[in-house]
């Protein structure tokens, strides 16, 4: 028995979320049980009473507005305990194609992949603005490199996941969680892929990208903060190596003008210029190691929580 749960973050979604529940499917080819779930993050208007409407099958509420991570960090924890083998995410404005979802699991359910990303057509939607299209393949192409995979849209939130991929996942952010769990799939080696999807027309402005200063801000946060936290000593030794290089071509400067220059002149600053970045660099290498070390504590207990989710997930299976 294979069960699909689908889960959609909502925050004051009346009027968007009926058109969203509507489309998506019940009966889906290689499922046996598909299940709907949202997750009422302090909504204050009539959400879950177009939910009920609708016959969601699965309502998870926050007493207030807790922010899209933690809203979808509830629906994976819920689903799981609900027994699901797969779980899509989906938004309630309706911007994804909910006749994409046997598109999006199939890599899933070939065994191909633990977690599949929807690819939209960018170029192709006509609310986003020049700066915004830009921004979206900036972004994408960073992440690309911080998590080793090739996901053409990073912000995307239609996305699956097998069920021990959602076990594994961990959320710190507090903004978003689409672009830190690729990141984190990534570094973790699960095989992650992207599956090209359709949008439907545009119904409200996001409430994720409300300042692209701001998001882009947030989003550079985000990417170093989980590149420190899974490669910090990759990521301390880059920067360390800036001040290094630097202080030690001015030693070599120094060397050369002292060798063949004016013997009058000391050039102290430059020498003293040069001892600083090289113990900047030389500390920040050491900042590496010592959190490189400080990683393994982190892995052992990531084991731990692994071990233990799953011992109380598979209750609720039985």
């Amino acid at each position: 028995m294979t069960k699909l749960i689908i889960q959609i973050p909502c925050y004051n979604e009346e009027a968007t979320l009926g058109v969203a529940l509507t489309a998506l499917p019940r009966e889906i080819p290689g499922i046996d049980t598909v299940e709907w779930l949202i997750i009422n993050d302090g909504s204050v208007d009539q959400t879950v009473d177009v939910a009920k409407a609708c016959g969601v099958d699965h309502i998870v509420s926050f007493d207030h507005n807790r922010g899209l991570a933690k809203a979808f960090m509830a629906g994976i924890d819920a689903s799981l305990k609900a027994g699901a083998d797969i779980i899509v995410n989906t938004d309630a404005d309706n911007q994804y194609c909910a006749d994409d979802i046997p598109t999006l699991i199939d890599p899933i359910l070939q065994g191909h992949a633990d977690m599949v990303v929807g690819a939209r057509p960018i170029e192709e939607i006509q609310h986003f603005s020049p700066l915004k299209k830009v921004l979206q393949r900036l972004g994408s192409w960073v992440v690309r490199l911080a998590s080793n995979t090739h996901i053409p849209d990073a912000p995307s939130g239609f996305r699956a996941y097998s069920r021990e991929t959602a076990i594994r996942l961990n959320v710190f952010n507090e903004y978003t969680y689409t672009l830190e769990t690729i990141i984190q799939a990534g570094q973790e080696g699960m095989s992650v892929t992207s599956v090209p999807i359709r949008t439907n027309g545009y119904l409200r402005p996001s409430r994720l990208v409300k300042s692209i200063p701001a998001y882009i801000q947030r989003s550079i946060f985000t990417i170093i903060r989980i590149f420190m936290t899974y490669r910090p000593l990759r990521f301390f030794a880059v920067l360390g190596t800036i001040p290094m290089g630097l202080g030690v071509l001015l030693c070599v400067r120094w060397l050369v003008l002292f060798t063949v220059g004016d013997p009058t002149r000391s050039r102290t600053p430059s020498l003293i210029l040069a001892t600083i970045l090289i113990l900047i660099g030389f500390q920040l290498w050491m900042f590496g190691a010592i959190a490189d070390v400080m990683a393994v504590n982190r892995k052992m207990l990531q084991d731990v929580q692994q071990r233990l989710r799953r011992a109380e997930y598979d209750k609720y299976r039985h």
